[in-house]
Formats: structure tokens, C-alpha cells, sequence
């Protein structure tokens, strides 16, 4: 074998150093950084796997290369304001099968266009932020939670785009009008309902009854007011007719002048 023949096999075996070399520490890195009670791996980013293990928050310490984020079936029961925005590679986020029943408005504010799925199924969540999805091109899940079928979530559904596979699983649990219980909500809203017309309405009706009851308590008031003036004066009267007359007390003391 040539020199030259040499060269090219020690070049070859260099590279390969080298790629396994690098290969090894960003494995070593991806260790090193994995929360605890997780599982790390690298495929194209990081995977984390966070799946059945108890826990009651978002990890704090996520790789920020992370690509898939597993967090199903623990006990989260809140998401807080940004708290995937370091995670700007994610493009799988797995949320289903926890506690959730509140989503702080941004809580996935700073994930960039590139999450592709976000699975909320299997929570406890009735109703979201209006803004909860801004931004979002990710197909996302939301079946299987107790929503409260109102204004602010048809405000919600306007802004996302629902799973297809899951759609009809995300259901009215409550309503403003109980024949939309038990109800796929997308059907409900494309039947022609407007939850929103309903809170109009409702808050319309709640500011007639405070009026009412205030208006009311005014009348009351007054009546009150004049009864008890008018007993007064009753009462005032009894006490001056109750008097001896000025006439009957002048002829008293003529009678008793006479005398002496």
C-alpha cells in the first residue's frame, strides 16, 4: 500500500475519532443536564422522557436543545407563565393524563413555530386564557377535559387548531344551556351557536337585577323614611293636644284670684 493509500485510511480514522468523540460528549451533555427522575437521549435534539414519574411540576433543568418533551401521567396541576420559552427546538410536547386545571396566559409563549403536536387530553382543565395558543401552529389536543362550554373557550377554539383524530372527544361537560351538555363543542359552535351572545345576554340580564334590586332598596328607603316622619309628627301632635290650653289656664287663674 502507497503512502498515499496511508494517508487517506489515517484521515478516515481520524474523522471517525473525531464524530465518535463528539458524538460521546454531546451524550455526556445531554446526560449531564437531564432532570432528575427523567430519561435523556439523544435523536436529532433531545428526548426527554418524563413519563410516570410522580411529577407534581414542570421540570427546571430541561436540555435547551430539547426536541421531545414527555410529561404524561403525573401529578401537574398547573402551567405557569413561560414555562417552556428556553425550549426553542421543541417539537413535541406531551402533557396528557396529569392534574391540570389552570394555564396562565403565555404559559407557551416563546416556543417557536417549529412544535408540531401538544397533547392536553386527559385533564382537568374547563376553560383557558384567551391568548393560551397565540402564536401556535401546532396541532394540539384538548379531548377528554370538563370544559365549561362558554364564551371565552368558543374564543379559544377560534385561535387553534384542534387534532382531527381527537376533535369530537373535546365536550361540553357544562353549558350555559343544558342541552349542549354531553355535546361535541365544535358541533355545538358549528350549528350556529354563539356561547358568546349567551354571556351578553346573561350579563345584561345581572345588570337589570342589580339596577332592579338597587332601585328597590332606594324605595324601600324612602318609604321607610316617610312612615317614620309621619309617626313623629303624629306623635308630636298627640303630645301637644295632651297640653292644658292656654284659655283653660287663664280661667284658672282668675278663679283663684277671686279666691284670695
Amino acid at each position: 500500500m502507497g503512502a498515499t493509500g496511508r494517508s487517506r485510511i489515517n484521515s478516515h480514522s481520524r474523522f471517525d475519532f473525531l464524530a465518535a468523540l463528539w458524538l460521546l460528549s454531546t451524550m455526556i451533555t445531554v446526560v449531564q443536564s437531564c432532570p432528575q427522575r427523567c430519561h435523556c437521549a439523544e435523536r436529532n435534539g433531545a428526548v426527554v422522557q418524563c413519563t410516570s414519574r410522580n411529577l407534581e411540576n414542570i421540570p427546571s433543568n430541561l436540555p435547551e436543545d430539547t426536541a421531545v418533551l414527555l410529561l404524561s401521567s403525573n401529578q401537574i396541576t398547573h402551567i405557569p407563565k413561560e414555562a417552556f420559552a428556553d425550549l426553542r427546538r421543541l417539537r413535541e410536547l406531551d402533557l396528557s393524563h396529569n392534574l391540570i386545571e389552570s394555564l396562565e396566559a403565555g404559559a407557551f409563549r416563546g416556543l417557536s413555530e417549529g412544535l408540531r403536536t401538544l397533547d392536553l387530553s386527559n385533564n382537568h382543565l374547563q376553560s383557558l386564557p384567551k391568548e393560551t395558543f397565540d402564536k401556535l401552529q401546532a396541532r394540539v389536543r384538548l379531548s377528554n377535559n370538563p370544559w365549561n362550554c362558554e364564551c371565552s373557550l368558543q374564543e379559544v377554539l377560534r385561535e387553534v387548531r384542534l387534532d382531527p383524530e381527537t376533535i369530537n372527544e373535546v365536550s361540553c361537560y357544562t353549558s350555559a344551556r343544558d342541552e349542549y351538555v354531553g355535546q361535541p363543542v365544535v358541533q355545538v359552535l358549528d350549528s350556529g351557536i354563539n356561547f358568546c351572545t349567551f354571556h351578553q345576554k346573561t350579563t345584561d340580564v345581572a345588570m337589570f337585577v342589580a339596577m332592579f334590586s338597587w332601585f328597590s332598596m332606594v324605595t324601600a328607603y324612602i318609604i321607610y323614611y316617610i312612615r317614620y316622619n309621619q309617626e313623629e309628627a303624629r306623635r308630636h301632635m298627640e303630645y301637644l293636644k295632651s297640653l292644658p290650653s292656654s284659655s283653660r289656664i287663664n280661667k284658672d287663674d282668675d278663679t283663684a284670684s277671686s279666691v284670695f
